[in-house]
């Protein structure tokens, strides 16, 4: 087993871990946790994958499911997430490790086939949002970050500055949705021949310009915020390739617990599972069903249309409103052979 469990592989000073709430302001309300629970199956001994252990609250919930012989290890890529997880799973002393590093790097840390679940919840915290100095937000003042390992490559602000015009508007149109794409990029780039862009009321201000609100309660920059945060943090491609390692991990069956927040995600996950389901192979970028070869499906989706949060939970929490919560279970091996059935429906 890779590092010590109960113990942080990274290090944190002693004097930033708070008792009760939190790290530094920390927080993060974990969503569809019973939903959570129900389609992960947490059991005693069982070893599970936190894929973004956050504040640690659905980490928490599947060791207290799980009792005092499971054990689980929680990864993120940013480290005031695992100081708030440390702080809250310290009850638990023996039972975790944190690694900081994103999810597609867990078959490095983990053996094949060497856990019983794992559940990726793919938003961004209320910690990250709230906080002005992330940068993940226009609701006040901060530099145009973004980022959720801070320090790791370009941030928001060097794409914005440094991207030229048509690949902003590509950016925008693919990872945004954005239907006045190229009238903002246009703006964009002449904006920054007179000032560079470095904060998220300039860029919230400079598409609000050019893409008047009209009464509309969601704020034009809503959809280019989103488009930049996740080239930045290069969401879509840690998580097509976090998939296929947590898989690697996974023992037949073992499940897999999604949470997504738009669209994209979303594709991806039911891309990634459409494919492990099926029963036969074809050869790549051709579909023909003479060309076809059967094969033994390697996963069975538990939850084939995905789960969204109750109106208790809106309430209570309007960011869970867009979560989408799917489950899949793992079939075969690697080897093909097919060790499981279809799991009942949480």
């Amino acid at each position: 087993m890779a590092g010590l469990a109960g113990a942080l592989v990274v290090f944190i000073p002693a004097t930033r871990l708070l008792k009760g709430g939190g790290v530094g302001g920390f927080e993060h309300q974990p969503v569809m946790v019973k939903e959570v629970l129900a389609g992960l199956r947490p059991r005693a001994e069982g070893r599970y994958v936190d894929c973004t252990v956050g504040g640690g609250g659905h980490a928490e919930a599947i060791l207290r499911a799980g009792g005092p012989s499971v054990w689980l290890l929680g990864c993120d890529r940013d480290p005031a997430a695992l100081e708030a997880a440390a702080t809250r799973l310290a009850g638990y002393a023996g039972q975790w490790e944190l690694r900081l590093g994103s999810f597609e790097r867990v078959d490095e840390w983990l053996e094949a086939a060497s856990c019983d679940g794992a559940v990726a919840d793919l938003g961004v915290s209320s910690h990250q949002f709230d906080t002005p100095g992330r940068g993940f937000s226009f609701q006040q003042d901060g530099p145009l970050s973004m980022q959720m390992a801070p320090g790791e490559g370009p941030d928001a602000a060097d794409l914005v500055n440094g991207l030229p015009v048509d690949e902003l508007a590509r950016l925008f149109e693919a990872l945004g949705d954005e239907r006045h794409a190229r009238r903002i990029a246009r703006a964009i780039g002449q904006e920054r021949a007179r000032n560079p862009i470095r904060t998220t009321r300039q860029l919230a201000a400079l598409v609000e310009r050019c893409v008047p609100r009209g009464g509309s309660k969601v704020h034009p920059a809503t959809r280019v915020f989103q488009a930049l945060r996740m080239a930045a943090n290069d969401e879509l491609g840690a998580l097509e390739r976090g998939l296929r390692a947590v898989w690697r991990v996974l023992k037949p069956t073992a499940r897999l617990v999604c949470i997504t927040f738009h669209s994209g995600e979303a594709r991806l996950v039911k891309q990634f599972g459409t494919e492990l389901a099926r029963s036969y192979e074809a050869p790549e970028g051709v579909d023909v069903p003479e060309l076809r070869r059967p094969r033994c499906p390697r996963l069975g989706w538990v939850t084939r249309r995905p789960l969204a949060p109750g109106e208790a939970e809106c309430r209570a929490n309007p960011r869970a409103r867009s979560a989408q919560l799917r489950v899949m279970e793992k079939l075969a091996d690697e080897s093909g052979s097919n060790e499981s059935s279809h799991g009942e429906k949480p």
